[in-house]
Formats: C-alpha cells, structure tokens, sequence
C-alpha cells in the first residue's frame, strides 16, 4: 500500500510549456491526499524558488536535491558542502579556468550568484527565478554552502568535480549542474523523510524526468519515469507514465489504484 509520494517539480508536476502545475495533477494528487496518502516535494530547488506550485499544500519538502529536507518548519535533515571543497571550486575557476564558473552559491536562507552571465540569465527565465544578488566568490567560502548551481558542459564535469573530493554531481539541465555533498542525492531525503513519519520503502511511490530523479525513483518501492524523461531516467523507473502535459501524474495514479 502506498503511503507517500514524492515529485520532482520541473517536468513532472511542473510543464516546461506552461511552466504551471496543470489542473489535472494538482486534481489527482490532491485526491491521493484525501485517501491519506502524504505527499512531498522532491527537488532541486530552494523553498524560495518554489514559486510554481500555486497553493497546492504538501506534507513536506525535500529540496535542493536531499540536502535540506523540511516538515513544516522543522528541518529533519541537512548536509552542507565542506568548506575546503567551495574553497577548491573558487580557485578552480581563478587558477585553471582564469575567470569564475559562472554559479548560483546556495545558503539556507537565500541563493546568490558569483556573476551576472548569459547562461545564468537563460536558465532564470526559463525556470522563472528572481534576479539574484551578485556577491563576489570570495565572500562565499566560509558561508554554510548547501548546492552550487554550476553552469559548464558536461565535457569540463570531470576535470572541475575532480577537485572536489567531498562533492557530487547531479546534472538535470544541458548547460548546468547541481553540486551538493557527496552521498546526498533525493533518495537520501525520501530514507530521511520516511524515517520522519515511520512510512517504509516499500510504500513509497516518486516520480521523476531528470537526471538528478534517478537514485530516488531507484529507492522507492515503485518509481515512476514521466513520458517526457530521457531513456537514462526510464531505464531506473518501475513504470513509465504519460508526460506531465498529458496527465502523467494522474494517469500513474490511476493504474496503481491511488486514486
């Protein structure tokens, strides 16, 4: 039986086309929640750029890809980057690449970009973040940092995440990657989440589309790959639903018998 759901929010609960929650997944998952089943967010964000839910309620959070994890206000888990490996990010980009690696430095209570840049600007409108103060790096390194949001391809991932022993990455965009503390990832959150509330693996149900969705939809006892997902993220699911725009999240429910 199935007790807890957790969602991705971009490209799962959210539209990439409409960037808003369609009416029939907010319709479905809150008939899950009338027959009692918790549901939660699972994502990469930070609870500040959660702006696309509308006022759909969840039963908690786990956001910047399991590092900060929250019931109500209460934070059941949190792990931040070692202090040595931001410090080792900042040179990388003074001494190998010359200039800054264009990144969003993500504390508890606020995200703040190294740099005004082109990418960084792409991927706000996109996702519709709020223009971001910009702080010198060197500011940063002795700040409790949870997730930087790198932008470099995935050709240079190697070379930077070398230095940077204590970390790990989790890319879920082509121009960008999510670098949070070695052994996080969402299904860190959903472990962290289900020992909050006594609900075991096996009554865990995610849905997920990126790449940073693959170890959570992997843990739960039934994982679900949205339509729209790469092959990489439907290859680690139980099932593969319908894509976010075609009802993915309700159609899922229903062929479990959730809803």
């Amino acid at each position: 039986m199935i007790k807890a759901i957790f969602l991705d929010i971009d490209g799962t609960m959210v539209s990439f086309e409409t960037h808003i929650m369609p009416d029939n997944t907010r319709a479905a998952l809150c008939a899950a929640r009338r027959r009692g089943v918790k549901v939660f967010v699972a994502t990469g964000r930070h609870t500040s750029d959660i702006n696309n839910l509308g006022d759909m309620e969840f039963d908690g959070y786990i956001t910047l890809n399991g590092a900060y994890c929250m019931v109500g206000e209460e934070v059941v888990f949190k792990r931040s980057i070692p202090h040595e490996d931001i410090e080792a990010f900042v040179r990388y980009g003074e001494q190998v690449r010359s200039s800054p690696v264009p990144c969003f430095f993500v504390e508890a209570d606020r995200v703040v970009a190294n740099m005004d840049d082109e990418e960084i600007r792409r991927m706000s409108d996109l996702v519709k973040f709020v223009p971001r103060p910009v702080i010198p790096q060197r500011q940063l390194i002795d700040k409790e940092i949870f997730q930087l949001t790198a932008f470099f391809p995935h050709a240079e991932e190697a070379s930077i995440m070398k230095h940077l022993p204590g970390c790990c990455s989790t890319r879920w965009y082509p121009t960008f990657t999510d670098i949070i503390a070695r052994d996080v990832d969402k299904s860190v959150g959903l472990a962290k989440i289900g020992e909050y509330f006594g609900i075991s693996v096996a009554e865990m149900m995610s849905f997920g589309d990126g790449g940073n969705d693959i170890n959570m939809l992997r843990y739960a006892g039934t994982g679900v790959a949205m339509g729209n997902a790469d092959d990489e993220v439907k290859h680690a699911a139980d099932y593969i639903t319908t894509s976010v725009d075609e009802d993915g999240i309700g159609h899922a429910l229903r062929h479990f018998g959730i809803i």
